[in-house]
């Protein structure tokens, strides 16, 4: 007996819509490996229209004041906060996520950055109007660029969501969002939440693959293309938003190093560490993946570490004792797997390193030692619960290896020791420094990195001013 699935659909101009030749695609439950909906794989009729609603409504929403858009932004949040056990609950479905931290970690944050955009609308700055010639004034204006085509990823579909759209909304562009084509659902309610809040067309999605996103990009009404994806995807999209000169903001892969030094309190060290490389299943491009251990201290902390591996548990979304759950779909697994499969000889998988259970896609914490800076599983990121250790000898060793790999977007140091701190928050060739922390963000501080982990800035006052451009007025004085 066959349970029919949920349909869900795009929101274009106000209203759900099909996809125009009624493609679908199943989604997934990768917490029990079933499909539980089908979505539009929308194609060029259904990328047109939804260009077309977000270009017909960018006049009038530009034209907005910022107090305007802030008040929607607002109502917004209130309603994120108010609807927040179905945003739970689709997000749950979409990912497999622990019910509770979905609950804790992830609502209040979104809610908070939707407010903290509200507030920026009515906050940009700029350089005082002046007489910088004789007999002329000039003004800056900041001024928003248009129509937005964002693709979010599936690790975080609901916060990546919110990261794209609120900015944009914020500065007085339309949107264009494209959810994972494994993640839609939690994109698709927020949609309708937003829809009876904000003017049609200022907020449309389109579901769909790859190709979708492409058409995405590759369309002629778009100002700017936003991706937060793979370093594969951010070239495709820098290459095909080149042919027309688009503005490209990209959020890629990150492979964070975390140093430890051995005035290092261990245990606080292993506790924190084994949290931000587990969290989410280390789905996370700012996951404490690769640390780098002083010496003196190596082989106790990768005992702890192994321990504190050992008794992290993942399991299905009303458990309420694991730390996370599955990977988000087979590639997935499968990808995990074989950096595990192809480990070198001279590597020690000291936890985990297998499969859990033969239900939904779920993998052990798993801690690998005895690595070697040009292993493929320290240059390269595995994006799951695997963390990989190595030992150092001094402070130069360490930055040398730390900034060793093509991503930097994130980083942290471990040390009692101030003027070391600050040395290596020099160093560190990385979008943000944690120093006796990892992973923490907050909407006021910048997030973004540097080399193959893209350009541009999500949060923050910088996040905003990335959706503005800059236009200079000069006026006579002479009348």
């Amino acid at each position: 007996m066959s349970t029919e699935l949920r349909r869900l659909r795009n929101y274009i101009d106000g209203e759900f819509r099909d996809a125009a030749d009624g493609r679908t695609t199943e989604v997934v439950n990768p917490a029990i490996g079933e499909a539980y909906a089908t979505a539009p794989l929308s194609g060029q009729p259904d990328v047109d229209a939804a260009m077309a609603a977000a270009a017909a409504a960018f006049p009038a929403w530009r034209d907005t004041t910022p107090s305007e858009r802030q008040k929607h932004l607002l109502k917004i949040a209130d309603a994120f906060e108010e609807r927040a056990e179905e945003l739970i609950a689709a997000e749950v479905e979409n990912t497999g996520k622990p019910i509770g931290l979905t609950r804790s970690e992830e609502i209040p944050p979104m809610v908070d950055q939707i407010r903290f955009f509200a507030g920026a609308a009515r906050m940009l700055e700029g350089r005082s109007a002046g007489e910088y010639m004789d007999g002329m004034t000039s003004i800056v204006r900041r001024e928003p660029v248009g129509v937005c085509a964002q693709v979010a990823p599936w690790n975080y579909p609901m916060m990546m969501a919110v990261w794209k759209f609120a900015p944009a909304i914020a500065a007085g562009n339309t949107v264009v969002l494209k959810p994972s084509d494994t993640t839609p659902a939690s994109t698709v309610l927020m949609a309708e939440i937003m829809g009876s809040i904000l003017p049609k067309g200022v907020f449309n999605v389109v579901t769909g693959d790859r190709d979708t996103g492409r058409l995405m990009v590759e369309h002629p009404t778009p100002a700017m293309a936003s991706i937060t994806g793979s370093v594969r995807a951010g070239m495709q999209v820098a290459e095909s938003a080149s042919k027309d000169l688009k503005r490209v903001h990209l959020e890629l892969g990150g492979k964070a190093p975390v140093v430890v030094f051995e005035d290092t309190d261990i245990a606080k060290a292993v506790e924190d560490i084994s949290v931000a490389g587990f969290f989410n299943a280390g789905q996370d491009c700012t996951a404490a993946t690769r640390v780098l251990v002083q010496e003196a201290i190596h082989d106790e902390f990768v005992a702890a570490l192994a321990k504190a591996a050992a008794e992290t548990r993942t399991g299905q979304p009303d458990d309420e004792d694991v730390l996370y759950g599955p990977l988000n779909n087979p590639n997935q697994l499968k990808q995990v797997s074989g950096f595990i499969e192809r480990l070198p000889a001279h590597a020690k998988v000291e936890a985990g390193g297998h499969r859990v259970g033969e239900k939904g896609y779920f993998y052990a914490a798993t801690v690998v030692s005895g690595l070697k800076q040009d292993d493929e599983i320290i240059q390269n990121e595995v994006f799951g619960p695997v963390i990989t250790v190595q030992s150092f000898a001094d402070e130069a060793q360490a930055v040398g290896w730390a900034n060793g790999v093509d991503y930097a977007l994130a980083s942290s140091v471990w040390t009692k020791d101030h003027s070391r701190a600050m040395r290596m928050s020099k160093a560190l060739d990385f979008g943000c420094v944690w120093i006796n922390t990892h992973i923490p963000l907050v909407a006021e501080m910048p997030h973004g990195g540097f080399k193959k982990s893209g350009y541009g800035k999500d949060l923050s006052g910088y996040g905003f001013e990335d959706y503005t451009r800059v236009k200079h007025v000069m006026t006579s004085l002479g009348g």
